[in-house]
C-alpha cells in the first residue's frame, strides 16, 4: 500500500527546497518500497509543478524555484538510476546548451529540470559550448528538439550562427529549435528563424509541449 503521507511529505520538501528533507525522504520511501516510478510522479514531479505555478503567478521569486529545483534534483539523483528506461524520456529527446563565449548556467539549469519534470529525455552539453559540438550531437542524437542558451548579448550572435550550421548540413528541417536567456525576445528569435523563444524556465516547456504536439 502507498504511504501517501510520506509522498505528500516528500512533495512539499521539494516545494519549499528543502534539499536534505528530501533526500532523506527518497530513500525512506524507497525502504518501504514504495515503486520509483510512483515516488516520481506522485511526489517529486507534483514538488516542482506547483513552485512553477507560485512562480507564474508570482508567489515564488527566483530563489524560491532554485532551491525547489535544487530539491527536486538531489531526489532525482537518488530515484532517477532505478527507473526502467520505459518510464523516463517517453516525451522525446531534447539537447540544451549554452552557446559558446557564455559560461552562465543558472537559466539552462532550471529548464533542464522543468523539462526533465514533464517527461522529456535531456541532453545536458553544458556550457560555452562551440557550435561544432552542437552540430555533432544534433547528428548523433538526432532529437526532436535543440535549445540554446544565451544570457549576455555578446554571444547572441552565436545563435544565429549555429541556425545557419543546421540548415547548411541539412539539418534545420529535422528539427525544432527554442531559444531562451535574459537578453532575448521572441522579435529576435524571429530574426534568426527560431522556431520558439522561453522567457523563463517554465514558458519554455509550455513551448515545447506545444511543439510536440504539432511535431
Amino acid at each position: 500500500m502507498v504511504d501517501n503521507k510520506l509522498l505528500d511529505a516528500l512533495k512539499r520538501a521539494v516545494l519549499e527546497g528543502d534539499e536534505e528533507e528530501a533526500v532523506c525522504l527518497t530513500k525512506k520511501a524507497l525502504k518501504k518500497k514504495i515503486s520509483p516510478i510512483d515516488i516520481v510522479k506522485k511526489s517529486i514531479v507534483v514538488g516542482i509543478e506547483k513552485a512553477g505555478e507560485l512562480w507564474k503567478k508570482n508567489e515564488y521569486f527566483q530563489t524560491d524555484v532554485i532551491l525547489s529545483a535544487e530539491a527536486f534534483r538531489m531526489a532525482m539523483e537518488i530515484v532517477e538510476p532505478l527507473l526502467r528506461a520505459e518510464d523516463v524520456g517517453k516525451a522525446g529527446k531534447i539537447i540544451i546548451g549554452t552557446v559558446a563565449g557564455d559560461m552562465h548556467n543558472l537559466g539552462k539549469i532550471l529548464v533542464i529540470v522543468t523539462l526533465r519534470s514533464a517527461g522529456y529525455q535531456v541532453i545536458d552539453l553544458g556550457e560555452d559550448v562551440p557550435t561544432d559540438t552542437f552540430i555533432d550531437k544534433v547528428k548523433e542524437i538526432n532529437p526532436v528538439i535543440l535549445g540554446l542558451g544565451c544570457y549576455m548579448t555578446t554571444t547572441m550572435s552565436e545563435m544565429k550562427i549555429i541556425i545557419e550550421r543546421l540548415k547548411s548540413e541539412g539539418l534545420r528541417n529535422k528539427l525544432k529549435v527554442i531559444i531562451g536567456g535574459v537578453p532575448l525576445t521572441q522579435q529576435f528569435a524571429d530574426e534568426i528563424g527560431a522556431d520558439a523563444w522561453g522567457k523563463d524556465a517554465f514558458d519554455a516547456v509550455e513551448k515545447v509541449k506545444k511543439i510536440m504536439e504539432v511535431s
